[in-house]
């Protein structure tokens, strides 16, 4: 067996016999592969299952759970150690992920060089039109930044953490280290550990029957799964960015109240924590990466020069809703560094911590500072 598709599902059953059908139709003559439905559902999908198993002309398995461990993620893993072959795809049932593609994935995993080849709608020539309106494309969108910008180094590579449809090499996972709880199986299995990973794009398909199971309930998963994966470096972020904001309150509440007028206040405040968050987010939010980003000094001027053009934006609005909202300056200092503190969080872990690019030459200034900077992440000096 070359080939193990792996296809959890929950209320499926209109889509089930399409399918199988589809998937046969993309891989017969072409590759020796099984199918394997992990099924949590409540209604006839595991009858359907068992009813288009009898005649398919592919292997299809059934493995129907009663309590549900894991969630989607935990189905995913399920399937994996069931599977007859080392590589493992994994889709969903609705057909948005286009069983015509399978091919192409397995052509590409079939050069040897990588782990994982995901199905992106984000790269050259991938589309999300099977999103239903404007709004799902903008939270997808939105979530990809998001998680992006909390893994910069292992996901340097991926445009589309988020996809269900990838085909990877079953023996690259450690599942004693995977803590699957929900529908994000290939982010928490790249966040977990260094993988080689390749991009096909393909578009995301409309859903072909049944009601999408997207929902607020999921999102809520989404954000609790994102948080415990990568809850030490948000967390730091925002206990320094709370820290430079309590001290960016404090020093415009002092100013103002020695007679400062609050505009020439907030400059100041701005300035002063700027560079105070500069230096804790370098000793203990990003330690991790600046080995491989631009140079202390590089990375000090991005930094400053974004949050400098941040505060520019940010002070006038401070000003408008003193002056026509009737806010006072402190409460409004405070709502702009609210909002201001997740793009903040975005442009340092995508733009100013990059990894440089291969390739790129290093200058012996930049060595030198690099070499002071792996000094002072020695152990011992917290």
């Amino acid at each position: 067996m070359l080939l193990s598709i792996v296809v959890p599902t929950y209320n499926e059953a209109p889509n089930i016999a399409e399918l199988v059908r589809r998937i046969t139709a993309a891989v017969q003559n072409r590759l020796d592969a099984e199918i394997i439905f992990v099924d949590d559902s409540t209604d006839a999908t595991p009858d359907v299952i068992r009813e288009v198993a009898a005649s398919a002309s592919l292997p299809v398995r059934l493995i129907h759970r009663d309590r549900p461990v894991g969630g989607l993620g935990g189905a995913v893993m399920e399937g994996f150690a069931a599977a007859e072959a080392d590589a493992c795809l994994v889709m969903d049932a609705d057909l948005q992920h286009p069983p015509e593609e399978i091919p192409e994935l397995w052509h590409r995993y079939s050069r040897g060089d990588v782990d994982v080849v995901i199905a992106s709608r984000y790269a050259g020539g991938g589309t999300a039109g099977g999103l239903a309106d404007r709004t799902r494309v903008m939270v997808s969108k939105a979530s990809t930044a998001v998680t992006r910008a909390m893994f910069p180094i292992r996901l340097k590579d991926v445009s589309d953490p988020m996809t269900g449809f990838f085909l990877i090499d079953r023996r690259t996972i450690d599942a004693e280290q995977l803590r699957p709880r929900g529908f994000k199986i290939l982010l928490e299995i790249l966040a977990r550990r260094p993988m080689r990973v390749a991009e096909i794009p393909f578009d995301f398909a409309d859903r072909h029957a049944g009601e999408s199971k997207a929902s607020v309930r999921q999102g809520l998963h989404f954000l609790t799964q994102l948080t415990a994966l990568r809850f030490g470096k948000m967390s730091l972020f925002a206990v320094i960015g709370g820290l430079g904001a309590i001290a960016n309150v404090a020093i415009v509440w002092a100013l103002t109240h020695w007679g400062v007028d609050y505009i020439v206040a907030a400059i100041v405040a701005a300035e002063v924590t700027i560079v105070g968050n500069f230096l804790l987010q370098e000793r203990f939010v990003f330690q991790d990466m600046r080995e491989s980003a631009s140079g202390v000094r590089l990375r000090f001027a991005k930094s400053f020069t974004f949050n400098n053009a941040e505060a520019v934006i940010r002070i006038p609005i401070v000003a408008m809703m003193v002056s026509t909202g009737h806010i006072s300056a402190v409460v409004a200092t405070a709502i702009t560094l609210v909002v201001a503190f997740f793009v903040r969080f975005l442009f340092h872990s995508l733009v100013v911590y990059a990894p440089r690019k291969a390739g790129a030459e290093v200058s012996p200034a930049r060595r030198f500072v690099e070499e002071l900077d792996r000094e002072a992440m020695q152990p011992g000096e917290l």
